[in-house]
């Protein structure tokens, strides 16, 4: 769950609200930022100003990046420093959304071939169906689905029950770069609508109607994010 709430103070900088771990709430908010773009795909990340922006040492700030880094979001050069990670070119797009169409619609399958009650819960809470339009700031909501999305996916797959692929898709970060592409809201919410369609089949048990309704969300977020290109 993300706890961490920005808000902008009158010198234009961001004030963190520190509600768990310090870290965590840093962490949070440079996250919100690379989402969103307000820290552009490439552009120099410098501690220090982060350090002025949320009036914090530099401990947590340094901690936070090297979290970053380990999720692909981040890039640490020795004697240069930090810079978000560049942008997915058209080519890598194309190949993620040629490996989820692969390898996701098969884990869906077997996941609703496994499915019950409990995992089905599991999968409600990950899928950010309830939650809808629970933030004000869109900011927020847009990062915060980034998270729920990967976090939904990777449950479909845990269920599926091949680990290997689980951990495939995990490293590539897929679900991170893609948000990246795009701050807009229909990305949101129309994908909240596929991932209903998705609970209703694993709710369903229906291993075929669960493969459908990943390719349909797999194919229809590729469509939504291919703008970014042109």
């Amino acid at each position: 769950m993300i706890s961490t709430r920005v808000t902008n103070t009158t010198q234009g900088g961001t004030a963190i609200q520190r509600s768990n771990s310090l870290v965590e709430d840093v962490y949070e908010a440079i996250f919100n930022q690379l989402m969103s773009l307000k820290i552009a795909p490439g552009a120099r990340i410098t501690v220090d100003n982060l350090v002025k922006e949320f009036n914090v040492s530099q401990t947590p700030i340094r901690e936070a990046l090297g979290r970053l880094e380990g999720e692909g979001l981040v890039v640490k050069q020795h004697l240069v420093g930090y810079h978000a990670a560049p942008q997915i070119t058209r080519r890598r797009f194309d190949e993620l959304y040629e490996l989820r169409l692969l390898l996701e619609p098969a884990g869906a399958a077997k996941a609703a071939a496994a499915m019950d009650d409990e995992k089905l819960a599991i999968l409600h809470q990950a899928a950010g169906v309830m939650a809808r339009r629970e933030a004000t700031d869109d900011l927020l909501h847009y990062s915060t689905f980034a998270r729920q999305d990967a976090v939904f996916h990777d449950s479909i797959m845990e269920f599926a029950g091949n680990q290997l692929i689980r951990e495939m898709l995990t490293y590539q970060h897929t679900h991170f770069h893609i948000f990246r592409l795009m701050f807009h809201w229909r990305v949101t919410e129309e994908a909240l609508d596929e991932h209903q369609a998705l609970l209703d089949a694993f709710a369903a048990r229906s291993p075929e109607a669960a493969a459908s309704a990943m390719r349909t969300h797999i194919e229809h977020s590729r469509d939504r994010l291919l703008p970014a290109f042109q």
